[in-house]
Parts: C-alpha cells; sequence; structure tokens
C-alpha cells in the first residue's frame, strides 16, 4: 500500500489539466470586451436620442442634474417640480462626477456614452478573473455572457440612470474578494452607499460576508457592514427626508405588504433569469445572497416595472450573478471551489463547468430579437427619422435661457439651452414657451388642437403659435 506521505498533494484533475499560461488571452480579451460593448451601449444611445427614441423623462431630468453639477450648483431639478433638489429623490451624490462630462460635452447623450463607458468597464476585471479561473475559452465566454447579459442591455436600453456607476464598482469589489484581497473589496465596496440609498443593505450584507469568510478580515469586514447599514438609514430616514419637498421618502408609499412578495408570477420569471445567469451553480455560493436587498425593494414594490426584467433594475445584480458563477466553479489552479458552507469543496467537473457558463450565455441568447442592442447592426434603425428635421426646427424657435415646459419627447434636448419644466409638471411658475409633441404619450391620444390655447387656460396668460410642424408646436407668451 503506498504511503500517506506519497499521496499527491493536488487535486487527480488539476493534475491532469496543467494550467497554461493564458497572459496573452487576458491581457487582450477583457478590454476588447470592455470596448466592444462600450462601442455598442454608446452606438445604441445615440441612435435613440437622435432617432427622438425616450423611455421616461429620466434622461431628461439626469441631464438636467449634470448641468447642474456642470455649473456648481445645487441639483435642483424644475422637470421634477419646483425648487426640487433631485438628492431629497433619491441619494446620488456620486453624480457630482458628472460635472467634468458635462463641461466637455454639455449633452444628454454624453450621459449615454458615460454609462456605455461604465457598464464596459466593469466586464475588464471579472472578464480577467474568469480566465485566471476557468481558463482561456470558457473564461472568454463567461466575460461575453456577462457584458452583454440582459441586465446591462436593459439598462442601457432604458437610457441613463445612477446605477451606471454601481456596476463597475460592484465588479472590482467582487473581483477583489475572490482574489482572496478583502481589504481592496472593502475600499471599492465603500462608495455604493454614495450611487443609491438602498445599496447601503448591499454593502452591509457584502461585509458580513467578508467578515465570514475571512477570519483574519473579520474587523474590516465588520466595518464595512456597520458602514453600510449606517449609510442606510442615515440617507433613507435623514438625509432624503431633509432635502426633500414634502419632507418625506419618497418611495415609502410604493412598498406592498410581505405577502405580495411572491406574487405575480413575472417575479419568479426574474428570479429563473437571474438564477440562469448565475450558471444555476452560482447559487451555490454565498454571494448569491448579494442580490437579496435588491429583490427584497423591488417584490415589495407596487410598481410592475421593478419586477420585470426589461429595465435598470438588474444591472446592479450582473455582476454579482457572475462572481456567484466563478465562486462556486472555483478556481483551475487550486481545484477548489465554494459552497454557502465551505469554501474548500471539490471542483465541479468540466461538463458542469462548460453547461454553467452555457446557461449564463443563453438566458440572454434566447431573448433573441428582444435584445436591444441588436439596433445598432440593423440599417433601417440607423435611417433618420422623418421628425428629427421639424423637432429641431422647433427647439430653434425658442428662445434661449427661456422657461420651457415641454414634452418628454425633446426633454434632454432641450436642457442644454434652456431653464426645463415638464409640461405636465406640478410647477407653479409660468413658463416662457411651451413645446408640445401631439404624438407623446403622456396625451394619451389626446391632444389639445391648440397648444396656445391650452397653455393659456393651464397657466392663464396669453400665448401665440410660432411654429408647428411634424407634430411639435411651440407656443410662447405675447
Amino acid at each position: 500500500m503506498t504511503p500517506a506521505a506519497d499521496a499527491p498533494s493536488t487535486p487527480p484533475e488539476v493534475e491532469r489539466r496543467p494550467v497554461r499560461d493564458p497572459t496573452a488571452v487576458r491581457r487582450l480579451v477583457p478590454p476588447v470586451l470592455a470596448a466592444l460593448a462600450a462601442l455598442a451601449y454608446g452606438l445604441m444611445g445615440s441612435q435613440q436620442f437622435h432617432r427622438l427614441v425616450t423611455r421616461s423623462w429620466d434622461l431628461g431630468i439626469f441631464t438636467q442634474l449634470a448641468r447642474a453639477y456642470g455649473e456648481l450648483r445645487a441639483p435642483i431639478i424644475p422637470i421634477k417640480g419646483d425648487a426640487v433638489n433631485l438628492l431629497g429623490d433619491h441619494f446620488h451624490p456620486i453624480l457630482v462626477l458628472l460635472a467634468p462630462v458635462w463641461w466637455v460635452w454639455p449633452s444628454g447623450e454624453a450621459l449615454l456614452w458615460t454609462q456605455a463607458m461604465l457598464l464596459g468597464l466593469s466586464a475588464i476585471p471579472l472578464t480577467r478573473l474568469a480566465i485566471d479561473r476557468l481558463g482561456p475559452g470558457l473564461g472568454s465566454l463567461a466575460g461575453a455572457a456577462y457584458v452583454f447579459s440582459f441586465g446591462l442591455q436593459s439598462a442601457a436600453s432604458v437610457q441613463f440612470h445612477e446605477i451606471a456607476f454601481a456596476v463597475p464598482l460592484l465588479a472590482l469589489s467582487l473581483t477583489a474578494l475572490l482574489r482572496d484581497r478583502p481589504m481592496a473589496a472593502v475600499l471599492w465596496a465603500a462608495p455604493l452607499v454614495l450611487v443609491k440609498e438602498d445599496l447601503g443593505l448591499t454593502v452591509a450584507l457584502l461585509g458580513g460576508l467578508i467578515a465570514l469568510r475571512d477570519r483574519a478580515h473579520r474587523r474590516e469586514g465588520l466595518g464595512l457592514a456597520a458602514w453600510g447599514a449606517g449609510w442606510f438609514v442615515l440617507s433613507t430616514f435623514v438625509l432624503l427626508p431633509l432635502l426633500n419637498n414634502g419632507g418625506q421618502y419618497d418611495y415609502t408609499d410604493n412598498l406592498g405588504s410581505a405577502l405580495e412578495v411572491f406574487w405575480p408570477p413575472v417575479k419568479w420569471v426574474t428570479v429563473a433569469m437571474l438564477l440562469l445567469a448565475a450558471g444555476v451553480i452560482g447559487a451555490r455560493s454565498p454571494l448569491i445572497l448579494l442580490m437579496l436587498p435588491t429583490l427584497a425593494w423591488r417584490f415589495t414594490g407596487t410598481v410592475e416595472f421593478y419586477w420585470e426584467w426589461g429595465w435598470h433594475y438588474d444591472a446592479v445584480l450582473m455582476p454579482i450573478a457572475l462572481a456567484a458563477l466563478l465562486d462556486a466553479l472555483g478556481d483551475r489552479r487550486t481545484g477548489r471551489a465554494t459552497s454557502a458552507l465551505r469554501r474548500d469543496v471539490p471542483r465541479p467537473r468540466r461538463r458542469i463547468r462548460v453547461l454553467a457558463v452555457a446557461a449564463g450565455a443563453a438566458v440572454t441568447l434566447l431573448l433573441g430579437t428582444a435584445m436591444p442592442v441588436l439596433d445598432v447592426v440593423r440599417p433601417a434603425k440607423w435611417e433618420p427619422t422623418w421628425r428629427a428635421e421639424p423637432a429641431a426646427a422647433a427647439l430653434e424657435a425658442v428662445p434661449d435661457d427661456t422657461v420651457l415646459a415641454v414634452d418628454i419627447t425633446l426633454m434632454a434636448q432641450a436642457v442644454p439651452d434652456h431653464d426645463v419644466q415638464w409640461i405636465h409638471g406640478p410647477n407653479q411658475r409660468v413658463p416662457d414657451c411651451v413645446l408640445g409633441d401631439e404624438y407623446a404619450f403622456s396625451w394619451d391620444g389626446r391632444p389639445p388642437p391648440d397648444i396656445a390655447v391650452w397653455a393659456e387656460q393651464t397657466w392663464g396668460r396669453s400665448y401665440e403659435t410660432v411654429f408647428d410642424d411634424g407634430g411639435f408646436t411651440v407656443a410662447c407668451r405675447e
């Protein structure tokens, strides 16, 4: 019998499959994927911007915020209402970083490209980690499946939101954790509390996982947990009500009862898609728990958009899904993986690893033509809309620096040169001009026959029509 001392010191699979140096692949593939994704998402944003595709009023709101920060002012956003400080809506002081973007390119289109680059950037650390752990081929596929995942595509499609800053921070933090650099993971995660108030709970949970995962860094993990929980309480219950005109946290009314968490079934579809993004086996990793804070507020919410996969709410979950997948699949250099109970479970067989990575790609591929980024390669989507010229002319008809009440269609485009408010907003101030779009969804198919008369009835002042073409009408005070 062979003595125990002669037993191999590494798992058999590691011996059978010697590690090859993937230096060239790990150096080239991650930045190439990042550049491709940033280019694709940026082009999609420009395509939407110039074709007047407006998914919501959010791009107009954040464009107005970027202008305020660029002009070194508080983020007072008339689009939301008179004297509304956007820091009283959601807590996202990290968006002050948009000021230099505005100085260079004062346009809502610049925000779309900024978001595209942030989403693309997040692929670099995660893809490099995937290559190190899974090998060049499988690791590159995992990185591609991540950066073009349904969550990131949806976020780019519905245009700019503050969560764009959270995605690379999460990617860098989770990558550092899986590389056994918990202090770096703590430092990358700490700024997440400045992206959005609810991310404080994610940070707190991550701190708890770090404390449990690495006894040598338990203090840092517990410190991060306290930091995240503290900022969640401070921002949600103190700062937001303090900066809010109504003295409250506006989104409390959107929460339903705990019993509504499990219904309707669309919520389970979203959960299934997230599990597939994590290769299913990612559910074995404790990191999958980081999805719970985001899913908790979404599924207790009464807003249907929260439950579905087609908006920006899944973007922050995509780095978590890939990190959990890589954690559960283990490292080819050690032959070990992680489960919910242990860090040294045997690494899954190659067939399982391939199927897991394929599942992450398939959940996006199966959506086929529904994926918005494909619009970039559809020639018809690059053809100028017939309303582009009338839209530009309508904006030209409005004198610069006037108070303009505008429909959502041209809201972001109007912000750089005008003091913009929403045409259907709660503002009490009287606009100098009104720019209506008869095709805007806010009219519910019943636009007023004469926008000047409608404006006079709404604000009690006389208006005269100065432009009318392509469905756009501009009326200014006489």
